[in-house]
């Protein structure tokens, strides 16, 4: 996505007997809500550096523009070139990227986490466009889980098959 594209402010759409909210990040680097009516551009230069989106919303316009990268040329399209490579090889990628991600949590680098984390959801969304699977799917199964007790619901789902080629099986 090009800088120009991005929005410096993002208003939420309001939810039923809701206000609108905006979700200010601070030089400090925690988060707070903000109404969301129309910010002087004064205040915004003062108080606020960035003005960021707090829902699925902007995962869901990646996942757009990388689906439709799905048959551009893969000289000029990163996307394009990682989903060329076959579901294999992107979620070789996604792993690498989550190995990272890791890496800086233990560390307890907390900016290089951010970045990573960012990184891990760009490839964890080309690997649901390389294997036809859509936000929506991932929201639907969440929604589903809402409320669950995380215990129970594992409890629930059968046994995990071993990974034959890996010869592993998930951790309980």
């Amino acid at each position: 996505m090009a800088k120009s594209d991005k929005k410096k402010t993002a208003a939420r759409p309001k939810a039923a007997g809701k206000a609108s909210t905006k979700v200010v990040a601070k030089p400090s680097g925690k988060a707070t809500r903000k109404p969301a009516g129309k910010l002087k551009k004064s205040t915004l230069m003062k108080v606020t550096p960035l003005v960021l989106e707090s829902d699925a919303v902007v995962l869901d316009r990646l996942f757009a523009v990388v689906e439709s990268r799905r048959d551009a040329d893969p000289n000029t399209s990163h996307s394009a070139r990682l989903l060329s490579r076959g579901p294999a090889k992107v979620a070789q990628k996604f792993g690498e990227e989550a190995v990272e991600c890791l890496i800086e949590a233990v560390a307890g680098n907390r900016e290089a986490l951010i970045g990573e984390s960012a990184d891990v959801l760009y490839h964890l969304l080309v690997l649901w466009v390389s294997s036809g699977v859509s936000p929506a799917d991932v929201w639907a199964e969440l929604i589903r889980r809402e409320g669950i007790s995380g215990i129970a619901e594992k409890a629930a789902r059968a046994k995990p098959l071993s990974v034959a080629r890996a010869g592993t099986s998930k951790i309980p």
